[in-house]
């Protein structure tokens, strides 16, 4: 009777029986095209099947409607309860099949908490097990698997599967009752039916986001004054740097014009910068997006599809740190075969010592990211801008720090001290391995003391202060970590959930909109606990007891219970107040959020939504009396952008759908970039998530 290994996706499973198989693995084909693996394995029959992420999910019991609160739920197939999760059926039949005569069952999904749940959800429902033996490991290449599969521990992590799936059901009742209830609260008020959505962390994220917003619309200016001297040789700022009223300014400058400046004083001070430490998921988004412009959520798609093919270890750590068990003299060898590589892993070989800068977060799962050595084969622009970002950085960590002068030079004119400094890299070190990503800015002092600067000019600068900067896609990520809110896999899609429902708008910094705002601001007023951060935080607190045996999922789902039973009660008493005051804000903020162009009739150029066809299309507000309309592809989420074409200036949108790249689509039907356009919104992403979460309803374009 053959042993079952069940791994969480497709390539995975391919992997795992080219490792394990001693011989060439006998691919077959059961329903509908879908594939496993027979192999022996030191004689032993195995059978390698797998999942397609989860096969399970959280749903209403005995569903009665659209109603709120609810806390009865159940475990179901996904395709029983989602119609986009129809093609897991036939995974999930093939497991059921092949696991119904078989003894032993090996997970071998993914470890973390998401692994740990769709494993045990199959070995419970598929298998009918308790439990199964667990494969370990940090990356997917041929040595791993083999070294995970024959150190496969005993039993699966059950604490852990038991805290992933109380995480599932909590975030659930959180979200569906809070979102029931902003949506019921509009149609109680107005009649109409528009999707609206919060959640345990989705609220506190947003409230971060709308409080920095409000900060920025209730900031005033505050005007100062500055004095800089310009000179051939340099320029300089007076030392007391902000003037606070413009006749103070005014004196020194009237005193200093036409005056001789000299050198006073040259203070050099040489230090050391550290070498970088070692990735973990946030620190990787946050570095692709400044150096890249990559979406965090784009750069987990990618690291999650290098990591499949073998290319880099388990993207979704916590950890800065390498440990010496990952081999690093291996892994610099077989990055010096790529040719790239070769020289700085051979100045890296020499050294009397390999050791890594290790920050201070660890994981107990997964150690820092990093390169496997495999030679990748075909990457994609993104994907080999990513793999180069993670080698240079792994190769980095092991490089001497950089040495670096900073020199503060004081200028004297007319009595008055003129300040300015420049840093420059004395020796480059570790700068070296992770070109071109250090961003540092070089300027290197050439005048001497006494030295006589030939003055250019002197300028009294009118400024003011400014407002806090929004928050980017990136520093959204690192704040929600700082705040201990959501997870290191789950961060980068709360935050795209808050794009996908219109509270915020997308572009280089996040600006929330008035939907946002007002949704906050309504919460606020109701029902604060929605928003409150330390309940966030103590929930994962619980699930924290549930992991090390402290707690369980009862004592958790009935805290969530109380807690939501008090809070839906105090809304429902104000559910008409509520959907009034967000009515408003959610047709603007529609409205705006479907604006494309101005049209040539004065009007707005809006996208819209035909239920007929399924389909969006872009057409004139003043419709009937303009007829000017625009077709778009079918079978495509769209969104506004503020870009134009290259090729004719055009307004573009932004085309979404599963499995395909985000496209900047151009409106213009008679383009001549559209044929490119096509061949593009063809080609296929293979292993890498969807742009759109299949489980999340949209609200329809008017």
């Amino acid at each position: 009777m053959a042993q079952v290994i069940i791994a969480e996706k497709p390539s995975a499973a391919l992997k795992i029986a080219e490792a394990l198989a001693d011989k060439t693995p006998k691919k077959l084909v059961y329903m509908k095209k879908i594939p496993y693996y027979e192999l022996n394995h030191n004689g032993e029959k195995i059978v390698v099947v797998c999942a397609v992420g989860h096969l399970y999910t959280v749903t209403e019991k005995n569903k009665k409607g659209w109603t709120y609160p609810i806390f009865d739920v159940e475990w179901k197939a996904s395709y029983e309860v989602n119609k986009g999760a129809a093609f897991t059926k036939a995974y999930l039949q093939l497991i059921q099949k092949i696991c119904k005569d078989s003894q032993e069952v090996v997970v071998a999904c993914d470890y973390d908490v998401e692994g740990e749940v769709i494993g045990f959800n199959i070995v419970r429902f598929a298998c009918g097990k308790t439990d199964a033996f667990r494969m370990k490991f940090s990356t997917t290449t041929k040595e791993d698997l083999r070294e995970a599969y024959e150190h496969k521990m005993e039993h699966m992590d059950l604490p852990q599967a038991e805290a992933g799936i109380t995480r599932h059901e909590l975030d659930w009742l959180f979200g569906i009752n809070l979102s029931r209830a902003l949506t019921l609260s509009i149609k109680h008020a107005t009649g109409r039916f528009k999707i609206l959505s919060s959640g345990r962390v989705q609220g506190p994220a947003l409230k971060i986001l709308a409080d920095r917003e409000k900060e920025i619309q209730a900031f005033v200016p505050v005007p100062f004054w500055e004095l800089l001297l310009q000179c051939r040789e340099l320029s300089a700022l007076h030392e007391q740097g902000k003037f606070e009223v413009r006749g103070d300014a005014e004196k020194i400058h009237a005193h200093c014009l036409g005056k001789k400046a000299a050198v006073e004083k040259l203070d050099a001070k040489q230090f050391s910068q550290a070498a970088p430490h070692p990735f973990d998921l946030t620190a990787l988004q946050i570095e692709a997006y400044k150096v890249f412009h990559i979406q965090p959520k784009e750069t987990l798609e990618i690291a999650q599809s290098l990591y499949t093919n073998s290319y880099i270890s388990y993207p979704r750590t916590s950890s800065n740190q390498y440990p010496e068990s990952i081999g690093y003299k291996k892994i610099l060898q077989k990055l010096s075969e790529q040719k790239q590589y070769s020289g700085l892993c051979g100045a890296l070989l020499r050294q009397k010592s390999l050791k890594p800068n290790n920050g201070k977060k660890s994981d107990p799962a997964h150690p820092a990211l990093y390169p496997t050595g495999e030679i990748p084969g075909s990457l994609d622009d993104k994907e080999a801008k990513l793999y180069d970002l993670i080698v240079k950085r792994f190769m980095a960590t092991f490089a001497e720090a950089a040495v670096r002068e900073t020199v503060q030079v004081t200028i004297d004119m007319a009595g008055e001290k003129f300040l300015t400094k420049g840093t420059r890299t004395v020796e480059a070190n570790w700068h070296e391995f992770y070109k071109p990503y250090v961003k540092l800015e070089e300027q290197e002092i050439t005048v001497k003391e006494k030295q006589e600067l030939h003055v250019e000019s002197l300028e009294i600068l009118d400024k003011e202060t400014s407002p806090p900067k929004r928050y980017t896609p990136a520093s959204i990520i690192k704040e929600l970590e700082k705040r201990d809110l959501g997870t290191k896999a789950t961060r980068s899609e709360i935050v795209e959930n808050l794009f996908d429902r219109n509270y915020l708008k997308r572009g280089d910094s996040i600006e929330v909109t008035g939907l946002g705002l007002k949704t906050v601001v309504v919460l606020e007023k109701y029902c604060p606990d929605i928003l409150d951060e330390q309940l966030t935080r103590d929930f994962e607190i619980d699930m924290e007891k549930i992991r090390t045996g402290v707690s369980s999922e009862k004592e958790t789902l009935t805290h969530a219970e109380k807690f939501l039973t008090k809070v839906l009660a105090q809304f429902k008493e104000k559910e008409k107040e509520i959907g009034t005051e967000l009515s408003a804000s959610h047709d603007e903020t529609l409205k705006q959020a479907n604006f494309v162009n101005k049209c040539s009739c004065g009007g707005d150029l809006q996208i819209k939504y035909t239920p007929k066809f399924k389909s969006y299309f872009i057409a004139c507000s003043k419709y009937p009396e303009c007829k000017i309309t625009f077709s778009l592809p079918r079978g495509f989420l769209v969104k506004t952008t503020d870009k134009q074409c290259g090729a004719c200036s055009s307004p573009e949108v932004l085309l979404i759908k599963k499995g395909k790249r985000p496209w900047n689509f151009c409106i213009n039907p008679n383009c001549p970039k559209k044929e490119e356009y096509k061949r593009s919104i063809s080609k296929p992403v293979s292993d890498v998530g969807s742009s759109v979460p299949e489980d999340q309803p949209y609200t329809a374009m008017p």
